[in-house]
């Protein structure tokens, strides 16, 4: 009278798959290469674990500035001193110890006084190992590379080599040293090459602080 009844039907949740986790930003191959390549064709020591760090401190230090800065001080650097970037900071590879030397370096150039967007790396430090950049694959190194401007390294937000360092040569022969003022030699001068990073970055922070609405600038006063 009331007839067979209507088939059971799989519920529809046993019809989706399990969601998969996401792939990890960075492959353990690929991490390999890119530390043999940093400690044997460099020398570079590098931090146990991922991501990989560099150490900075030992065959260098780093300068962490406002990208707009450091392009305004790239004439203050040899072609083969490395600079790197990541985001909106540009990161400039100084001699060992210049950290150390930066605090008493602004005071003696009047910029200690004044808040500026300028930081430095030294010894006990550390920072993310910039990804190869250039025209194709390093030969030898398994390292697969980008070009500049790609955006597909910089839009995640690692950091990538601007100037990268060279395999083979001693890169501090290369990089900014305190001892280059007034002296003979081919490095670099940091005294010039900080003058003109904390200029920049002092007229970024005015610039901003022109930008802002007048009841914030009073604020600020």
């Amino acid at each position: 009278m009331f007839g067979a009844p209507p088939p059971v039907l799989p519920s529809a949740s046993r019809a989706v798959p399990l969601p998969r986790r996401p792939p990890g930003p960075v492959r353990p191959a690929a991490s390999g290469r890119l530390r043999r390549w940093y400690e044997n064709e460099l020398g570079w020591p590098t931090v146990p674990g991922d991501p990989l760090r560099l150490a900075v401190g030992v065959r260098f230090d780093v300068l962490d500035v406002p990208a707009e800065a450091g392009h305004a001080a790239l004439r203050r650097l040899g072609r083969a001193s490395p600079v790197a970037v990541r985001g909106d900071r540009m990161l400039l590879l100084v001699a060992a110890g210049s950290a150390e030397e930066l605090p008493g370096l602004l005071e003696w150039l009047e910029w200690g006084d004044l808040a500026l967007d300028l930081g430095a790396i030294g010894p006990q430090g550390f920072m993310d190992a910039p990804l190869p950049t250039g025209a194709g694959e390093r030969p030898g190194s398994g390292l697969t590379t980008e070009r500049p401007g790609s955006g597909r390294l910089g839009s995640q937000g690692a950091a990538v080599w601007l100037r990268p360092p060279e395999p083979g040569c001693e890169v501090e022969a290369s990089l900014p040293t305190l001892s280059a003022l007034g002296g003979a030699g081919d490095a670099p001068d940091l005294v010039r090459l900080v003058d003109t990073v904390a200029t920049w970055c002092h007229r970024i922070r005015l610039r901003r602080a022109c930008a802002q609405p007048p009841a914030l600038r009073a604020q600020g006063r």
